[in-house]
């Protein structure tokens, strides 16, 4: 999948996500390029457009560990329970050293799960996992 497709795919998600769950799960999106000497915002998404890439380290805190193991199928994802304002609650692995991250900068993941409407909040974000398993984001710099 080409990476406009990739922005589609996500945007498309979150919309759906939102309603279902009745208000905003992540105001914060962004497909990010972890390769080798190409680290890069590819797409961004909140309101941290200016500051986003300047704070990724350090708010990649809750996630850092398992994020930068790099063992990770197309599709594979990670929550944060504690994650709190700009720090990542989520990622998913959508293509080779590719990465969509997920945030929600007013609340938490555990907040967030309180929430019965959370179970089908879900759905679309499990479906976007596996539309990214099948297929991948191909990304050349």
């Amino acid at each position: 999948m080409n990476l406009e497709k990739a922005i589609d795919a996500v945007r498309s998600s979150a919309r759906r996500m939102n309603e279902l769950y009745g208000r905003t799960v992540f105001d914060e999106w962004a497909i990010v390029s972890l390769l080798p000497n190409q680290g890069r915002v590819l797409d961004y998404s909140g309101p941290r457009a200016n500051e986003f890439a300047a704070s990724f380290k350090k708010d990649l805190a809750t996630l850092r560990t398992s994020l930068l193991k790099g063992e990770h199928q197309f599709g594979d994802h990670e929550f944060a329970r504690h994650g709190q304002g700009s720090q990542f609650d989520a990622y998913m692995c959508i293509g080779e050293g590719v990465y969509l991250m997920c945030n929600n900068l007013y609340t938490t993941m555990d907040e967030i799960t309180k929430d019965p409407r959370w179970l089908g909040a879900q759905v679309p974000f499990v479906e976007l996992s596996e539309l990214f398993h099948s297929s991948p984001v191909t990304y050349t710099a």
